[in-house]
């Protein structure tokens, strides 16, 4: 098997060449592509290395998979080309996800939808939405979901490695004047960089993604829009609210989740002890419930804090988290590769 990864050079684009090598992924030949300016670097993979190349027509000759870890513009571009050349696309961005004739696929829930391709190319959703989608989709094939109202907590990596970069520069600006920042007067010391709309560090930042027209913001109808997309339920009332947070690594989502039927802590419990992909961590007497610092640098999703709403024998209050590096985007995106092979 011939696979190319567009985005090898890319946080996300490493740990797919980790993952693929961690999962023993079958492959006769792997193409690295990146921008012009990697070209000719050299990548570990498989105790040797292999060449960075740009992307071209070319590089897609004879391919049967092809991953791409690029920005929606480039994937709109150039994703068809790689369709057009044979091979199947899994596409990391938001460009087709919302696309009828692109199935928008998590294995652990839906893996079906890859044997429909019209367009030869398969989106994978969102960081966010792969946070809380899998155990919900448990839970709603056990009491029928009716309203889910969600609340993220997002990383600084979500926004990729000037992401990282700009919060570690907040952060040790506020440590080197830490009286200041005791005093709350943080804002003397740090200032917005180019990436978040205010300082990150010490902060949270109620906003992920531009603004529309009705107040929501981009990332918040993501998460809406996918939600339905991957449930095959187009007409579930979700509503959510995006907040950065100066975490590194891991997403966070507060789920409300209404039901039709009637289901109970237990039995959620034992639903999502049981589903594949999900790691029921809810002990909080013992101070056991996910956290993203526990959670980076694994594969689940996350689940804890799990209670009965107080008022509503059919709805459910929980806590999930996951990577949004790894199951957020490049686990996912080699777990989908996985089905086509």
């Amino acid at each position: 098997m011939k696979l190319v990864l567009v985005g090898a050079t890319g946080a996300v684009g490493g740990r797919i060449l980790s993952i693929l090598q961690e999962r023993r992924f079958p492959l006769d030949e792997l193409v690295p592509v990146a921008s012009a300016r990697s070209e000719g670097r050299l990548l570990p993979f498989g105790g040797g290395e292999i060449e960075v190349r740009t992307l071209s027509e070319e590089v897609f000759e004879g391919a049967d998979i092809a991953l791409f870890d690029v920005p929606d513009e480039v994937s709109l571009e150039w994703a068809p080309v790689a369709a057009g050349r044979g091979a199947v696309v899994v596409d990391n961005s938001a460009a087709f996800r919302m696309d009828p004739e692109v199935p928008l696929v998590v294995p652990e829930v839906n893996p079906s939808q890859v044997s429909d391709l019209p367009k030869n190319i398969i989106a994978s959703p969102n960081c966010t939405t792969l946070a809380m989608v899998v155990p919900m989709a448990a839970l709603h094939g056990a009491a029928d979901l009716k309203r889910l109202i969600l609340s993220s907590y997002q990383a600084a990596s979500g926004s990729g490695q000037p992401g990282i970069d700009e919060l570690w520069d907040q952060t040790q600006r506020a440590v080197k004047d830490p009286e200041i920042v005791r005093d709350g007067l943080g804002r003397r010391v740090l200032e917005p960089g180019g990436i978040f709309s205010h300082p990150l560090a010490m902060n949270v930042i109620p906003q992920c993604g531009s603004f529309k027209e009705d107040g929501y913001t981009s990332e918040e109808l993501k998460l809406c829009n996918e939600t339905r997309k991957i449930l095959d339920l187009p007409g579930l009332p979700v509503t959510a609210t995006c907040v950065r947070v100066p975490v590194v690594v891991g997403h966070a989502v507060t789920v409300h989740a209404e039901f039709n039927d009637p289901i109970c802590v237990d039995e959620a419990r034992r639903l999502l002890a049981a589903s594949p992909g999900v790691e029921l961590c809810d002990d909080p007497g013992s101070a056991r419930y996910p956290t993203p610092l526990e959670g980076a640098g694994r594969d689940a999703c996350y689940v804890g804090r799990i209670r009965q709403d107080r008022f509503d024998p059919h709805a459910l209050e929980l806590f999930c988290v996951a990577d949004n590096l790894r199951k957020g985007a490049a686990l996912n995106t080699v777990q989908i590769a996985e089905l086509l092979g």
